[in-house]
């Protein structure tokens, strides 16, 4: 399980992710779930994700391919953001079904969701949420936040705090106490939390802070 958030106000969208896979009380390792793409003043987006960790591998492998060979489509090409969510639910849905097919784990689960956002050119920016059948939603105005993962030990202290006139501090801390406080209180989630803040309308890449177990600043907020 893992522990992802987006949010979006004003000013600012923000990302946060743990770094924690689980596949087992014996075979607990560090991924790193944030990824980012962008073009200086033309696009910027980020992505945090949460299921099978082989279908987001294969996923951003897949971007950053067709990326790399100019396809037609592609997140470097793409107009609009919401063109850009759809192609990620169809590339994510194209692997989980080859890996269904090839019929060789029963019960395999394939799944992964994705929260994406960012900006293309003067495109107003925002956040999805892409689940693991392709398609998407973006967030209510009364709440412009996104969870995915191990979500309900997180919540409340989001529906408290996040508004669209939110401050960037007040947004980042928000992420990183519902981060700690699904961490207290699941251990399939876990350190280091990753943290990416876009200034909306910049098209820069923003800012980037990992904080690891036993990181100055996280201790003091717990």
């Amino acid at each position: 399980m893992t522990y992802c958030i987006g949010i979006k106000t004003n000013n600012r969208l923000v990302f946060a992710s743990d770094s924690r896979t689980n596949a087992g009380p014996d075979n607990v390792s560090i991924y790193s779930k944030m990824f980012n793409w962008g073009v200086p003043g033309e696009r910027q987006f980020s992505m945090v994700s949460a299921g099978n960790l082989a279908t987001t591998q294969a996923v951003v492998e897949r971007i950053d391919r067709d990326i790399k060979e100019s396809s037609p489509v592609n997140l470097l090409n793409v107009k609009y953001l919401s063109e850009a969510a759809d192609y990620i639910g169809r590339i994510s849905v194209e692997i989980q079904n080859k890996s269904v097919s090839t019929g060789m784990n029963a019960g395999f689960n394939a799944e992964s969701s994705f929260i994406f956002g960012g900006q293309v050119m003067n495109e107003a920016a925002d956040i999805y949420l892409i689940y693991p059948q392709g398609n998407h939603i973006k967030p209510p105005e009364s709440a412009p936040f996104l969870q995915i993962g191990e979500i309900k030990y997180g919540k409340p202290l989001l529906d408290r705090i996040v508004k669209a006139k939110t401050s960037e501090s007040d947004a980042i801390r928000a992420a990183m106490v519902s981060m700690d406080s699904t961490m207290r209180s699941n251990s399939t989630v876990g350190p280091p939390i990753e943290i990416k803040s876009y200034k909306i309308n910049s098209l820069q890449p923003g800012k980037y802070r990992i904080f690891k177990n036993g990181n100055a600043y996280l201790r003091e907020l717990r």
